[in-house]
């Protein structure tokens, strides 16, 4: 037994095993082969609302929920209206009772410079006559403008979509009280947060030491935290002109150029900057499973990567597609998560003892 342990141990010293690192097939996008840069953000609404109203007074009606479509100019909700609908009954008979004074300050006018064309009366009466029509002229337009302000007062009171959009927040609920600033605690000024759900795009934050890597109308490619296999192509639109002091970064805003209903406001995103020049299409968001690739040797004329089993290294056949970077695409052999050995050199063959070593 001793003997054998020499020997078991002399063999291993004779014949070390080869220290390896692995490397994880994984997808990859084929536009990361023209990537210069990568950053963080958030997915926002370039036109959003928080809607309230202008008068302050009752929620009696709210007709819209979280995720609801709503058009524009659709009333959303409704204050309590009958003291502003009582004043503007009121103006509307202001205004009536002012027109019937015009008819009879008119016809006076009339009557009055025929007696003073007859030489019936003096001119003193005409000049009260005419004074008398101007005064009610003036107070029926004073009315107009007393029934208009009482009909805006009316529209206040009914909360109305500014633009076509969705339904993202709802602040107050039937009972509460509206008021436009909100002083008290328990007061609500928006009633409902909407956003036009096609005008989305990403704010990201670029340090300043790579803004001068993007550019205005660059092409850009984005991955949704929520779905990290899903990329969307997009373009720098804009590149604010300032800078944060205390994350020393620029904001620079991306356009979609096209998405799905999965992308929702104030979703993380990942953005992945290419170089110019280079362009992105739906074949190039079309993940892909890569391996780095130095994992990939040939041996009798085949391709193929090096898995471990049992501390020995396995050839698997494999087929490649094209290149990306130092990656290269796996079309046939592997699937993804498979681990293999990262670098399959001359040293790495079928049936190698191998020793997986600490990653530098």
């Amino acid at each position: 037994m001793a003997v054998l342990a020499g020997v078991f141990l002399l063999k291993n010293w004779l014949n070390p095993p080869v220290e390896v690192q692995l490397a994880t097939a994984s997808l990859t996008s084929p536009s990361q082969a023209n990537a210069v840069l990568t950053a963080s953000g958030y997915v926002v609404a370039r036109r959003k609302a928080a809607v309230a109203s202008k008068g302050t007074g009752r929620l009696v009606f709210l007709g819209v929920e979280e995720g609801d479509k709503v058009k524009k100019g659709q009333i959303i909700a409704r204050l309590e209206e009958a003291d502003v609908v009582a004043a503007r009954d009121r103006a509307r008979e202001n205004l009536r009772l002012a027109e019937a004074d015009l008819y009879d300050a008119k016809k006076n006018l009339e009557r009055t410079r025929i007696l003073l064309k007859q030489n019936a009366i003096a001119q003193v009466e005409l000049d009260v006559a005419d004074a008398r029509y101007k005064r009610v002229i003036a107070t029926i337009e004073a009315a107009k403008h007393g029934l208009k302000e009482a009909e805006v007062a009316v529209e206040y009171t009914r909360i109305i979509a500014p633009f076509d959009g969705t339904v993202l927040k709802k602040n107050a609920d039937v009972g509460e009280i509206v008021a436009p600033l909100a002083g008290a605690a328990s007061s609500k000024a928006a009633v409902v947060t909407i956003a036009d759900m096609s005008s989305l795009e990403v704010d990201a934050d670029v340090s300043e030491a790579n803004i001068t890597r993007v550019a205005s109308e660059q092409s850009c490619e984005i991955a949704l935290d929520a779905y990290p296999q899903q990329r969307y192509p997009g373009y720098v639109t804009n590149i604010v002109p300032t800078a944060d002091r205390a994350k020393a970064t620029v904001l620079v805003k991306i356009r979609f150029k096209s998405y799905d209903q999965r992308v929702l406001p104030e979703m993380g995103a990942k953005i992945t900057f290419l170089a110019p020049g280079s362009s992105v299409d739906g074949a190039d968001i079309k993940p892909v499973l890569t391996v780095p690739a130095a994992a990939v040797g040939t041996r009798d004329s085949r391709q193929v990567v090096f898995q471990i089993k049992d501390e020995r290294a396995i050839e698997v056949p494999v087929t490649t597609g094209k290149k990306l970077g130092s990656l290269v695409e796996i079309t046939g052999g592997l699937k993804e998560g498979d681990k293999v050995i990262s670098k399959a050199d001359d040293q790495i063959k079928a049936g190698a003892k191998v020793a997986v070593g600490k990653s530098k």
